[in-house]
């Protein structure tokens, strides 16, 4: 059976991604810090006839997330589509504008962002280099392509992990891997600032079936 490895696996767009991939046949290898909501997942996915895996690993720890994406493949056979979506709390971070960003408020996203999606990347495409075929997905906020004052320091972040995956988009043409980028302007779910659009995360899932299927984009930007 194909598999997907979803980083940074949680009970909102990674669970809908999953369901998505395996609902098509897919088998689910789930990675993120917390064991006990990794398992809850894990027996969703598979009260709905849909085999999953948990790998618990941290998205920081870059030997850790390297080890959880070995294993995955070991379990499942390989990895044929990966799925990075680490997403911090709002509540866990600081908010600066452009002007009052100083290099410590973007590092420590740049690490949860960008440095994370690289190390998850290089643990899974030799082998799809090696099979010819493969999809690699980033989940990112809209504010990579549209940046807002108040997110200075996270769109800075986010812009960085945009550009390197349009980048590896363009390096991977021809060798049948493809790169993508979801960059999400809504908030997903309830409980978003007053006059925020929403969505579910079941509303959005599809567009990574779409760009893993038809492989003709590099980008996708859900809005509603």
């Amino acid at each position: 059976m194909p598999s997907i490895a979803i980083v940074g696996a949680g009970p909102g767009m990674g669970l809908a991604i999953a369901r998505t991939f395996g609902s098509q046949g897919y088998d689910v290898a789930l990675i993120a810090r917390n064991r006990a909501k990794l398992d809850d997942l894990v027996g969703q996915l598979t009260a709905e006839g849909i085999t999953a895996a948990a790998f618990p690993a941290d998205v920081l720890d870059h030997d850790a997330l390297t080890q959880a994406l070995k294993d995955a493949a070991a379990r499942f056979g390989g990895i044929d589509v990966l799925e990075h979506s680490p997403a911090p709390s709002i509540g866990s971070m600081t908010l600066t504008s452009p002007s009052e960003t100083s290099p410590s408020d973007v590092q420590g996203l740049m690490d949860f962002l960008l440095y994370s999606a690289i190390t998850a990347t290089r643990a899974v495409l030799p082998a799809m280099r090696e099979a010819g075929a493969g999809t690699l997905l980033y989940t990112n906020g809209a504010g990579s392509v549209d940046p807002n004052p108040m997110l200075g320091n996270v769109n800075a972040a986010q812009a960085a992990l945009r550009n390197w995956v349009l980048n590896l988009h363009k390096e991977l043409a021809g060798t049948g891997i493809q790169a993508a980028h979801v960059a999400i302007g809504v908030w997903i779910g309830a409980g978003g600032p007053p006059g925020a659009p929403t969505a579910t995360a079941e509303e959005i899932a599809p567009l990574y079936w779409d760009l893993h299927t038809q492989r003709d984009e590099v980008e996708r930007v859900f809005t509603v």
